[in-house]
């Protein structure tokens, strides 16, 4: 199993998350779902709008798969680029231990 950590810093506005958001229902979510091997997705927000998703995937290369997945989408025609200022920063790691309290 592996995990991507995805980061978007903030502060982020509300206009600048509900574009986010719309994104993620309408374009994202529908790529990611056409993907293999992607097991699981949460989104941390934060009150100033930064955000952490963290997926969980089979392998590396379901999550570099999915990544393919959502750069080949494109923005649908009532999205702004100038509110979709995409990740900090990206990272995977192998998941060593799965446990529950």
């Amino acid at each position: 199993m592996h995990a991507q950590l995805t980061y978007f810093d903030g502060p982020r506005t509300a206009e600048q998350l509900a574009a986010a958001d719309f994104g993620t229902e309408n374009r994202i979510k529908p790529a990611v779902a056409r993907v293999d091997g992607v097991q699981r997705v949460y989104v941390l927000r934060a009150d100033d709008g930064s955000e952490v998703v963290v997926v969980l995937a089979d392998s590396e290369d379901a999550l570099l798969s999915a990544q393919k997945a959502i750069m080949a989408t494109e923005l649908l025609p009532n999205e702004d680029p100038a509110l979709l200022t995409g990740p900090d920063r990206v990272e995977l790691f192998p998941v060593m231990e799965v446990w529950e309290p």
